[in-house]
C-alpha cells in the first residue's frame, strides 16, 4: 500500500551488491509511477527512467528543454513506487560542474539508486540523433568530479555516459571511458556503440560497470540479455520501449473509435479493470480503513 517500505538508502546498497556479483541487471524504462510497478511485478531487477521519455510526456522533443526541478519532480514518483533501484537521466547535469554537483544532490533527495550524466554539449539532444556535439575532456571530467564529491550517500552510484563514439570514433570513446573512471565514475554508458564488438571493447578497456542502450530505431542493433550477458555487460536499458508500445496501442484505440465508434473489439488487448486494481492494490487500501475505503471489484 502506497509506497516502498525499503529505505532510498537500502536500495543503493542492493544495486550495488547485484552488480558487484557480475549478474546482468535488467532495467526497463518506466514511463510512470504504475509502469514501474509493473515493471518490479514481472520480476526484473531495477528501473529505469529515461530523459527521453520524460520530455516526451511532456510533448517536447529531447534536446535538453526539461528541467532539473522536472526531473527529480518525476524521479521521487516513480523511485517510492518501487522496491527496486532506480536509474535516471541526468542529462548534461543541467549546467556547469556546481549545477552538476546541486543535481546530484537533488537526485540523491528524489531516493534514486543512481544517476549518469554525459559529456554532449549543452543543451543536448538525444543519443542516437545525429549532429551531436561532446565536450573537451577536461569539461567532461569536471561534471564527474563534482558529481562524485557530490554526494552524501557513498553508495549512490555515478555513472558516466560518453557520446563521443558518434563524433571522433570507437578508439576515442574508449579513451574517454578510461577518463572517466579516473575521476570517479563508478560505471559507464557508452552511448550508440555501432555492434557487439564495440561493446566488447569498451568492456574490456575499463575495470567498472558497463551499461548497453537497447533502444529502438537507434543507432545499435538490438542485442539479446543473453548476448550481453555473455561479453559481459552489467546493466542493460530499454529506455523507451514501454512508452513507445503503450502509444502505439492507444493510436491504434483510437483509430478504432474513429471508424467504429467502440472499442468492444480490443477489450481483449486492454488492461482488465480487475488487473489495474490489483497492481494498485486496491485491496490493501480496502483493509487499512473500511471505513472509509469500501468498495468491491468487479471482475
Amino acid at each position: 500500500m502506497l509506497y516502498s517500505s525499503i529505505p532510498a538508502h537500502e536500495k543503493r546498497v542492493a544495486f550495488r551488491k547485484r552488480l558487484a556479483s557480475g549478474e546482468l541487471v535488467r532495467m526497463p524504462g518506466a514511463f510512470n509511477p504504475l509502469s514501474a510497478r509493473l515493471v518490479e511485478r514481472k520480476g526484473f531487477e531495477g528501473v529505469y527512467i529515461s530523459g527521453a521519455v520524460l520530455s516526451a510526456e511532456l510533448g517536447l522533443p529531447d534536446i535538453g528543454l526539461t528541467t532539473l526541478t522536472e526531473v527529480a519532480g518525476r524521479s521521487a514518483q516513480i523511485a517510492r513506487m518501487t522496491d527496486l533501484p532506480t536509474l535516471v537521466d541526468a542529462d548534461t547535469g543541467f549546467g556547469e560542474p556546481m549545477n552538476v554537483a546541486r543535481t546530484v544532490q537533488t537526485l540523491e533527495d528524489a531516493g534514486v539508486a543512481g544517476l549518469h550524466i554525459e559529456d554532449q554539449v549543452n543543451p543536448k539532444r538525444c543519443g542516437h540523433l545525429d549532429g551531436k556535439q561532446v565536450v573537451d575532456e577536461d569539461t567532461a571530467l569536471k561534471r564527474i568530479r563534482a558529481a562524485a564529491d557530490a554526494r552524501r550517500d557513498p553508495n549512490l552510484l555515478i555513472m558516466a555516459r560518453t557520446d563521443i563514439r558518434a563524433v571522433e570514433g570507437l578508439e576515442a570513446a574508449i579513451d574517454r571511458a578510461k577518463a572517466l573512471v579516473d575521476a570517479g565514475a563508478d560505471a559507464i554508458f557508452p552511448e550508440a556503440m555501432a555492434d557487439l564488438s564495440e561493446f566488447e571493447a569498451v568492456r574490456r578497456a575499463v575495470d567498472v560497470p558497463i551499461l548497453a542502450n537497447m533502444t529502438e530505431f537507434g543507432k545499435s542493433d538490438l542485442f539479446t540479455v543473453d548476448q550481453l550477458r555473455d561479453i559481459g555487460v552489467n546493466i542493460v536499458i530499454w529506455p523507451v520501449s514501454l512508452l513507445r508500445l503503450a502509444m502505439g496501442a492507444a493510436e491504434r484505440g483510437l483509430d478504432q473509435l474513429l471508424a467504429e465508434g467502440t472499442l468492444e473489439p480490443m477489450l481483449g488487448s486492454m488492461q482488465h479493470r480487475a488487473e489495474l486494481y490489483d497492481l494498485i492494490d486496491y485491496e490493501g487500501y480496502n483493509a487499512f480503513d473500511t471505513s472509509v475505503y469500501n468498495f468491491e471489484v468487479r471482475r
